[in-house]
């Protein structure tokens, strides 16, 4: 169980693990804690956009849109490698997933298979967009990968998590597919191989 790093430590430690790092806005400040608690928290989020272009996808993923406002993350992802930050504080990305997920992760475990939405993701996950069509087709640059790898690595190493405490939206909630067009296994791997 941990309580979400200070907003300021959050984007030092991004900065450290060599991420370019670009604030949007007030977004230490912008946040849904106003419907529901943040944290505890445990672990990391990883998701695509379906959308394209990085200045449309960071307004959106900051802004929401009709019955899902924002922020919808608390970092954007760009294909360039760059990571927006558009929020703190509880974020609508994660919504309802499995509590037997929750408890591996919490465990650092396998994960099970995911086949409930009984458990609010949004308080219990940091979670990072990733620019992407989610086609399957859609590119993955590696310097998009490597932020990934970076971002999620920064955060578990700021928290004492290992490469378990990060997952993808595929793994949480019944239905979504996201991330597409990598697997969360090898990104586990390349943030456990960064971890060490």
């Amino acid at each position: 169980m941990a309580s979400p790093l200070p907003a300021n430590r959050f984007l030092d430690c991004l900065q450290d693990e060599g991420l370019t790092v670009v604030e949007v806005g007030d977004w230490r400040e912008h946040n849904r804690n106003h419907v529901g608690p943040w944290g505890p928290v445990h672990g990391v989020m990883i998701h695509h956009t379906v959308t394209q272009g990085s200045e449309y996808t960071v307004d959106l993923c900051r802004n929401g849109y009709d019955g899902l406002p924002g922020p919808l993350c608390h970092g954007v992802i760009t294909k360039d490698g760059r990571v927006h930050l558009v929020g703190y504080g509880r974020a609508n990305h994660a919504g309802l997933g499995d509590d037997d997920v929750l408890r591996a992760v919490i465990a650092e475990k396998a994960l099970p298979p995911d086949n409930e939405k009984n458990t609010d993701g949004n308080r219990h996950f940091y979670g990072f967009e990733c620019e992407n069509l989610g086609d399957g087709e859609d590119p993955w640059p590696e310097a998009q990968l490597e932020a990934i790898e970076r971002a999620a690595a920064a955060v578990c190493r700021q928290h004492g998590w290992t490469h378990r405490s990060v997952i993808g939206h595929l793994e949480w909630q019944p239905g979504k597919v996201d991330p597409r067009g990598f697997t969360m296994a090898a990104m586990r791997q390349r943030i456990a191989e960064r971890l060490k």
